[in-house]
């Protein structure tokens, strides 16, 4: 597994090879022309497409990673673990939403799952280690660990993949899980409410080197700032159009999670 950045240095957490950003087009793409933002304000923000880019593509799917990963520098996966033990990339603890199966994903055996197609799309529920070796290089991954029991089997999935990877998560005990499994992984706390320094603190307590709190509260004047004083890094959820991003672009977040890649 390779490691992220830890630098507070490094504007861009994600992207250690400025050279690559030329290399995968996205300097091509004018990422923002029309926010208003300068063009360095825009470049040092990472854009992590939110399972796959689901607004654009079936979302954490194969076919999801392989589109969306040319225009972002990271994807984010949710990964849960499925009644015959397979740890598999759907977001939703149940199936109905998304499939044309019902009842829950820990009920389900993997051969009933990989039967079944994501929406209208075709795509089938991918198991997490088919979902890392969708990654191309230059593309890394943040997997959120959905379920209790998941973080260690995931770590060792990321580890033999060699995928540059982080991890994040509402559930503290599979950050601390991950923490005592290999201190030097990255992590993230995901949080939906609270104050900054609530967030702040409980990601020190667990070691975590950023919080992952939702636009609301990133927009939140003060927010950013106060995570950033006790050295951690803000990657806000889930910007779904260009008044989102221009917000949190506005707010000085480190990364923005987005349904679409043609934001900003």
């Amino acid at each position: 597994m390779r490691r992220l950045g830890r630098d507070r240095g490094t504007t861009n957490p994600l992207r250690a090879r400025d050279e690559s950003v030329s290399e995968r087009g996205r300097t091509d793409r004018k990422r923002g022309e029309d926010t208003g933002m300068s063009q360095t304000e825009r470049d040092d923000v990472v854009l992590i497409g939110h399972r796959g880019c689901a607004g654009q593509y079936p979302e954490n799917t194969v076919e999801a990673i392989g589109r969306a990963s040319p225009h972002v520098d990271a994807v984010e996966v949710d990964v849960r673990r499925c009644a015959s033990g397979e740890l598999v990339v759907f977001h939703d603890a149940e199936l109905d939403r998304l499939t044309e199966g019902t009842g829950r994903v820990a009920d389900a055996e993997w051969d009933e799952l990989r039967e079944l197609t994501v929406l209208d799309s075709g795509e089938p529920i991918p198991r997490l280690d088919e979902a890392l070796r969708a990654l191309p290089d230059g593309t890394a991954v943040n997997v959120e660990i959905k379920d209790r029991g998941v973080a260690g089997d995931a770590l060792d999935a990321v580890g033999e993949a060699d995928a540059e990877a982080w991890f994040s998560s509402f559930r503290p005990k599979a950050l601390a899980t991950l923490r005592d499994r290999d201190p030097t992984t990255d992590r993230a706390l995901l949080v939906a409410d609270g104050s900054a320094e609530r967030a702040a603190a409980a990601a020190t307590d667990l070691g975590c080197v950023a919080v992952h709190p939702p636009i609301d509260l990133a927009t939140e004047p003060g927010f950013v700032e106060t995570v950033r004083e006790a050295g951690l890094r803000v990657n806000a959820w889930t910007a779904t159009d260009r008044g989102d991003a221009e917000e949190l672009l506005a707010a000085g977040v480190d990364g923005i999670i987005a349904d679409r890649w043609d934001l900003f």
